[in-house]
């Protein structure tokens, strides 16, 4: 009685092995649909390769298209990011909505510690103070109005990679005197390396106060509106011209981009009692950001007319296969096939073109994104530039993904009418046909 009862229990329950046994039923009619689908779409040589070509193109077209978009997107971000503005900020409660009317009141403590602290987090790169100010540069009879930043020079060798230097050397704390100027603005001083020039500055406590400095090199960045009003002194010496210790912002650096929000909410947990201000770059960054929502428009356009050459292609071809396999279906139903099993056959079949097409599409682009980018892409210089730079093809899981859906889903999508005329054909009209 132990035994039988053991293996009453071990038994699968009758309804459990009903839904084995229609699991295993469907698979089966799935698998037979997609055999019958590529029979179908295989003996139909000729318009079978128009329209995988088709299908094939659009997937090449939007691989190289957002591809370049995307390496447009990625040079844009990463150059805001190591020029300017670090991937994650820590200021003072408000300092980028008012501390540009009264900057020293929300300046940072000089905080050797905090910054120590900060540069230990797992991904940090490095962490840089900057102090901001408005200052007047005067080189002879040439006086014109800068904005300033002070920083430290050997954080920023790593901090500052996009910014390139066009002439003469980076900041350096042997020499504490020595600046950086924008190549804009030099141009416009008249200003070239090994140049005395002198800054004046309204200081914290209210009053002017002026320094010396020698133009140690110049700079460029992808922003010529900032190269041609900014400067960059060693931290010390623009601590000395406005008189006050500390910073306004400690800029952290990343390994990682995609690590940001990540270490915006470790930092944000660090200080929880309000003190500081964690700023991720995008918050910063409204050029990159309106620049990427624009391009997004335009790789949408772009998908919406693939996707219209995709389904019309599909559609003739499914619709010209239903003319000519019209005593078939006639047949098939004549034999007791269901009307849905026409429908879901000739779905299957679109599904079937989409999905080979959108497989081929997938490994022509890359292969050529990967020889376009090998050989680069000439561009023209940028406005206000006189160098160009050279292009490339950036492609990404999230625009494979959607390369491959779009093929799959517009394939799908135009098979659905085609079908639908399919399943509801007339047995007597059908078998009728071309007698």
């Amino acid at each position: 009685m132990t035994d039988t009862a053991s293996a009453a229990a071990a038994a699968p329950a009758p309804s459990s092995r009903a839904d084995a046994a229609v699991a295993g039923a469907w698979r089966r009619l799935c698998w037979l649909d997609a055999r019958l689908a590529l029979r179908s779409v295989l003996r139909q040589g000729r318009r079978t390769a128009v329209a995988l070509a088709a299908v094939a193109f659009g997937g090449i077209a939007l691989l190289l298209a957002g591809g370049f978009i995307e390496w447009i997107f990625w040079g844009m971000r990463e150059s805001t990011i190591r020029s300017q503005l670090g991937h994650v900020q820590v200021v003072r409660p408000d300092y980028h909505v008012k501390g540009f009317s009264d900057p020293f009141r929300y300046l940072l403590p000089r905080g050797e510690a905090e910054l120590a602290a900060l540069a230990q987090l797992p991904g940090v790169e490095v962490v840089a103070p900057r102090l901001a100010f408005s200052a007047l540069l005067s080189h002879g009879d040439t006086t014109v109005s800068v904005i300033g930043q002070g920083v430290a020079p050997e954080k920023e060798r790593l901090l500052s990679t996009s910014l390139t230097i066009v002439q003469g050397e980076a900041l350096s704390e042997a020499e504490p005197k020595g600046v950086l100027v924008g190549r804009g603005l030099a141009i416009n001083a008249g200003l070239k390396v090994g140049d005395t020039v002198v800054f004046m500055a309204n200081t914290a406590s209210g009053g002017v106060n002026a320094v010396e400095g020698r133009v140690r090199g110049l700079f460029m960045t992808s922003t010529k509106a900032y190269d041609d009003t900014a400067v960059r002194l060693p931290l010390p010496l623009a601590q000395t011209l406005v008189r006050a210790r500390g910073s306004h912002a400690w800029l952290i650096l990343l390994k990682d981009t995609d690590a940001t929000d990540d270490m915006v909410q470790t930092v944000r947990a660090r200080y929880q009692d309000g003190r500081y201000q964690v700023v991720p770059w995008t918050a910063l960054a409204d050029f990159y950001n309106k620049t990427v929502k624009l391009f997004r428009q335009q790789v949408r356009f772009v998908e919406l007319i693939i996707g219209l050459i995709i389904v019309l292609s599909i559609s003739n071809t499914l619709s010209m296969s239903v003319m000519e396999r019209t005593r078939e279906i006639g047949t098939c139903m004549a034999l007791g096939v269901p009307r849905y099993r026409i429908l879901r056959q000739f779905l299957a079949e679109g599904l079937t073109l989409g999905v080979v097409g959108g497989l081929v599409g997938l490994a022509i682009g890359a292969v050529l994104a990967v020889a376009i980018s090998a050989v680069g892409i000439p561009m023209p210089p940028p406005p206000g530039m006189d160098q160009g730079f050279s292009g490339e093809i950036r492609l990404t899981w999230a625009l494979v993904t959607e390369s491959f859906l779009l093929a799959v889903g517009t394939s799908l999508l135009a098979s659905c009418y085609p079908a639908w005329k399919a399943s509801r054909l007339d047995i007597i009209d059908a078998l009728r046909h071309n007698r």
